[in-house]
């Protein structure tokens, strides 16, 4: 079992704790996007967030701390907000709330998602070995749903397929990050979001 990476602090109050990385993993959002993770210093990072760098290093040890909280915390909101769904009967409207939930989340979280799929490889082989576990029970989540579908009757597809179309989703969401700058000139988030579905369950070759 990967257990997830402490990151210390010497501060004990937790409530602050977690205000201050939240400050930390946002101005290092914008940080990483505009000069990259290995451009950028703790000290702009601290700056960023918008306190000192003795106070920075009160809540992170390394720069790659920062950047395991940011990946952290967007596995944390996708938890969040798909957990609610994942109790929905096996039919694909729900799978449809389900995808609209995640798609909606990549669009508030695009910067996020960006950073941390460009920069998680500087993270340290631990962190990124827990990274890549939550990725991975992202996926699963759709699977489930996937599966529950096909219990129902709903869904005709084998196994296989069923995992294929979990990564899919998965990718589709992913999408409207890494191309906006393409997509965002024709589709609203709602237009991507009813082609993305349609094309999943239809195919580019389904009835119209």
């Amino acid at each position: 079992m990967q257990l997830k990476r402490e990151v210390k602090s010497s501060v004990k109050d937790e409530s602050l704790i977690e205000k201050r990385r939240e400050q930390i993993i946002d101005g290092a959002v914008q940080l990483f996007k505009e000069k990259g993770f290995h451009r950028a210093t703790t000290r702009e990072i601290a700056k960023a967030a918008g306190f000192s760098i003795g106070t920075l290093y009160e809540y992170i040890r390394t720069k790659e701390d920062v950047l395991y909280l940011v990946c952290d915390s967007i596995y944390n909101e996708v938890q969040s907000r798909l957990s609610t769904l994942m109790d929905q009967e096996g039919n694909v409207e729900g799978l449809r709330m389900a995808i609209d939930s995640y798609f909606h989340l990549i669009d508030d979280m695009s910067d996020e998602f960006v950073v941390m799929y460009q920069e998680s490889k500087s993270l340290p082989k631990d962190a990124l070995q827990y990274v890549l576990k939550k990725e991975m029970e992202m996926v699963a989540l759709f699977k489930n749903l996937l599966q529950a579908c096909v219990r129902s009757g709903e869904l005709r597809i084998g196994e296989e397929a069923v995992d294929m179309a979990a990564h899919h989703v998965v990718v589709q969401g992913q999408m409207w990050a890494f191309r906006r700058w393409a997509l965002r000139g024709t589709y609203t988030i709602e237009e991507f979001i009813s082609y993305q579905t349609d094309q999943l369950f239809k195919g580019i070759v389904g009835n119209p």
